[in-house]
């Protein structure tokens, strides 16, 4: 008789973070996968120097002071069917387009009201016409305990599959390009890091460690193999 009780391990989500000033009042903008993806591509690409000074480190093939560059590539799969059935009032009205704008939303510059729907509000009640355009917002990757990164969205496409009878989309499939953002990214010279920014270097050295540690441990597990390779 089956006590309810089961040894399967939660599955961990992967998500979103949005790490900038609030997305709307309080509430950050955090996109938690529906699903997910069944595949990740991962491109680490090794510091090259620019052309003008090719020559002076043609002495020293091994130079690389940063980190090299990585990019994800990442399938997002959304699905209205569930959240239907059960009545839920927002996919009733607008199916996975909710989902679709979080996502979107990720790609527009944040404004010094904290973001577009702030700069709306603010030109209604009056306020100065004109307001500077701000920087993307910065993102945090989260693919469990092992990886979270800050990335910026580089490429953005949808595939919607079906619809509801006022158009929203009900399925959907979006295909999401991430560069990661390494400590370089943000610590300048003289630059002070604002908390958002302090964030995202402390995940990515995390993951860092991470990797490192993952690194160790596949030299513990070959220092046997290693040995008998040797010839003395």
């Amino acid at each position: 008789m089956a006590d309810g009780y089961s040894r399967s391990p939660k599955l961990l989500k992967g998500a979103l973070v949005e790490l900038s000033e609030p997305f709307l009042g309080p509430v950050p903008n955090i996109i938690v996968f529906q699903y997910n993806p069944e595949t990740l591509s991962r491109t680490l690409s090794p510091w090259r120097p620019p052309v003008e000074k090719e020559a002076d480190l043609a002495a020293s093939n091994t130079a690389q002071p940063f980190d090299p560059g990585e990019t994800f590539t990442i399938t997002l799969e959304l699905d209205a069917t569930d959240a239907l059935e059960e009545g839920n009032p927002i996919a009733t009205l607008t199916g996975v387009a909710d989902r679709i704008a979080a996502l979107e939303m990720l790609l527009y510059p944040v404004d010094d009201k904290g973001s577009p729907l702030g700069k709306a509000l603010g030109s209604l009640g009056g306020l100065s016409q004109y307001v500077p355009r701000g920087r993307v917002p910065v993102v945090l990757f989260v693919w469990g305990p092992g990886r979270i990164v800050p990335v910026r969205l580089t490429s953005f496409s949808v595939d919607e599959l079906a619809f509801s009878p006022t158009l929203y989309p009900l399925q959907a499939k979006v295909t999401v390009g991430l560069e990661v953002l390494t400590a370089e990214s943000f610590e300048k010279p003289g630059k002070v890091l604002s908390t958002s920014e302090k964030m995202a270097v402390a995940a990515y050295r995390y993951t860092r460690g991470q990797k490192e540690l993952l690194a160790r441990i596949n030299l513990a597990n070959s220092v046997e193999s290693v040995l008998g390779m040797l010839p003395f």
